[in-house]
């Protein structure tokens, strides 16, 4: 239940982060932006408008990501929400790009909080053995939220239902969504673990004691270790050892993997369209490739615990490069429509294994601010790699940029076989240490 409703939260930040490329043609449509990215200072670029938002996330994950370290996971949890609400409510009523890319890195901030601590939570309260298939459940229901949007925007965007323009109900749907989830989510209690390292104990072993008596007795995960009196943790601990090489090599992992997993999913529509597929049509193929996101985790929940979280991680790049190569040279609907599912699918899968990776390396006094930290870097990537695929899909067409994503992911796939750390069925103490 309470990775169930970690999840929903998780659904509606999804669902904010992947709209950018289903509701760009609408507002290429609709003027409020052109469909070409002159230069990274060009604000009514379709480029800008998706590189403002991963701006956001950077400022949330890089800045913000200690917040849930200091201040606990729960009140980070429903703050960050009503951030994200907020501003995606007012994006939808902006009319120049401006205001869009404005509020739209607002909404960024909010999101990049939220998605760390989520990530940061659900590491501390599952047990060694099922650490992967929760992430995997979390990662379901999060990434149902792409066949959701898309479908939204695949009947919405082209129209505009009672005079309004389609892509403004879409967004405002995210924002109404999030509100009854975080009114839901205040039955979440705070991650005993932080508490423990906090000093509360008698809270902790109470919730702890809760967890237990509704397991019938077994044993919660915050009860399986005795949780070590440390020093106050601080930013400097990430670059020292055992965690410097680990920090080295998700900073190098989060830049690469960003290319192949938001290079492919926020620009389907104007893949398509460069096939010479109309606007209407291109919604629709994006739509049938997009029910394919939360099949990858569903698929690899019967034996994501079963091999290391670093060969899932290695699989699903490798999987990015050669479905995306294969990807670039169709033409036909039906072959692009099959190498898109195929890409979707080893890209969630990558994606579910890294976020469960990610807080398995680092202790608790610092493990909100290090998967921040490192996690950051993915959002400076998608900010870059906007407009470096926006200049290449001009210049080289599909081809070039999937070229670009297969380099990319067989760089991922070097520096975790090289560097990763074995993680399976291990306590997060004995990882960390």
């Amino acid at each position: 239940m309470r990775v169930g409703l970690l999840s929903l939260g998780g659904f509606f930040e999804f669902y904010d982060m992947f709209l950018s490329g289903y509701v760009a043609p609408g507002l290429v449509h609709g003027h409020v932006l052109v469909a070409d990215t002159k230069n990274i200072f060009d604000l009514d670029g379709v480029g800008a408008f998706i590189a403002s938002f991963f701006l956001g996330l950077f400022v949330g994950t890089a800045l913000l990501g200690f917040l849930s370290d200091r201040y606990g996971r729960r009140s980070i949890f429903t703050v960050s929400l009503l951030w994200y609400m907020a501003a995606s409510a007012v994006m939808a009523l902006q009319t120049t790009a401006l205001g869009l890319d404005l509020w739209r890195f607002l909404a960024g901030v909010g999101v990049g909080v939220e998605l760390v601590t989520i990530d940061t939570y659900i590491a501390e309260i599952v047990p060694k053995e099922f650490r992967g298939r929760a992430f995997a459940f979390n990662q379901i229901v999060q990434f149902t939220a792409i066949p959701v949007v898309a479908f939204l925007a695949w009947l919405l965007v082209p129209q505009k239902p009672f005079g309004i323009d389609g892509w403004r109900i879409v967004v405002l749907m995210g924002s109404v969504g999030a509100g009854v989830v975080w009114w839901i989510r205040l039955a979440v209690p705070e991650s005993p673990r932080w508490l423990a390292r906090n000093g509360k104990l008698e809270e902790a072993d109470r919730i702890v004691s809760r967890w237990e008596e509704a397991a019938g007795g077994a044993r919660a995960q915050a009860a399986d270790v005795d949780i070590p009196e440390e020093e106050h943790g601080r930013f400097v601990d990430i670059f020292r050892a055992p965690y410097l090489t680990r920090t080295l090599m998700l900073i190098v992992f989060n830049i690469f993997q960003t290319v192949g997993f938001y290079g492919f999913s926020n620009w389907v529509p104007a893949f398509l369209m460069k096939q010479g597929i109309a606007v209407t049509a291109s919604l629709g193929y994006t739509f049938v490739i997009a029910i394919a996101a939360p099949m990858g985790p569903a698929l690899a929940w019967a034996f994501t615990d079963r091999f290391e979280r670093k060969w899932l991680i290695v699989a699903g790049a490798l999987g990015v490069a050669a479905f995306g190569l294969a990807f670039g040279q169709m033409r036909a609907p039906a072959p692009l429509i099959l190498f898109g599912v195929l890409l979707t699918l080893a890209n969630n899968i990558m994606s579910f294994s890294f976020h469960a990776y990610q807080p398995e390396l680092y202790p608790t006094r610092i493990r909100g601010r290090a998967v921040g930290f490192v996690y950051s870097f993915s959002r400076l990537s998608a900010v870059l790699s906007s407009f470096v695929i926006a200049f290449a899909l001009g210049r080289f067409g599909n081809a070039g940029v999937f070229a670009l994503i297969a380099a990319s992911m067989l760089i991922v796939a070097a520096v975790i076989t090289t560097f990763g750390p074995r993680t399976r069925n291990l306590a997060l103490e004995t990882i960390s240490h």
